[in-house]
């Protein structure tokens, strides 16, 4: 019998700090689809950011939670016994809020535009999911917490592209 490295041997307690920001405030223990929770987690700060201080907050979010991830996901890690378990959702936070820095259309603009954050959740969602080239590359060989927060950034790049491509396709 083979033991399921992505799902923790132990379910470390919110009480933890490190645990409370890894899980996005507890997100990541839903059932079902931890990934998806934490990616609609994500949405309504992501919007509140870009309302107050438009992508330039959202940009120093994005680097917070990266940092934040790094150091919170590692203790999840060790304390879970476990490798990049779905509980730890705050790599989909730091990577959907990359495709959300396309739903501010315009320059100078600092209202999101409510169509482009559905889209940019989908699109978030179908490049972590499927993880196509070089996504799967860095998924397979970056360990750690690194690795746990380097496949999503780069899904979020992604769809980031991708929906900047549709935009001047279809007039923004």
């Amino acid at each position: 019998m083979s033991i399921d490295s992505t799902k923790p041997l132990i379910r470390p307690s919110l009480r933890n700090p490190a645990v409370l920001a890894a899980t996005w405030f507890g997100v990541g223990y839903l059932p079902k689809a931890p990934g998806t929770w934490g990616s609609l987690a994500a949405l309504p700060l992501a919007w509140g950011l870009q309302v107050m201080g438009g992508n330039m907050a959202l940009i120093g979010g994005i680097i917070a939670v990266f940092a934040l991830g790094l150091w919170s996901s590692g203790i999840f890690m060790g304390l879970s016994k476990s490798h990049d378990p779905g509980a730890i959702v705050i790599d989909e936070v730091a990577g959907q809020w990359i495709v959300l820095l396309a739903a501010i259309p315009g320059l100078g603009a600092q209202t999101p535009d409510l169509v482009l954050y559905a889209i940019g959740f989908f699109l978030f969602r179908l490049f972590d999911v499927l993880k196509p080239w070089p996504i799967s590359l860095a998924d397979k060989k970056i360990g750690g917490a690194l690795g746990v927060m380097v496949d999503d950034v780069l899904a979020g790049m992604a769809g980031f592209a991708v929906m900047l491509f549709l935009m001047g396709m279809f007039g923004g």
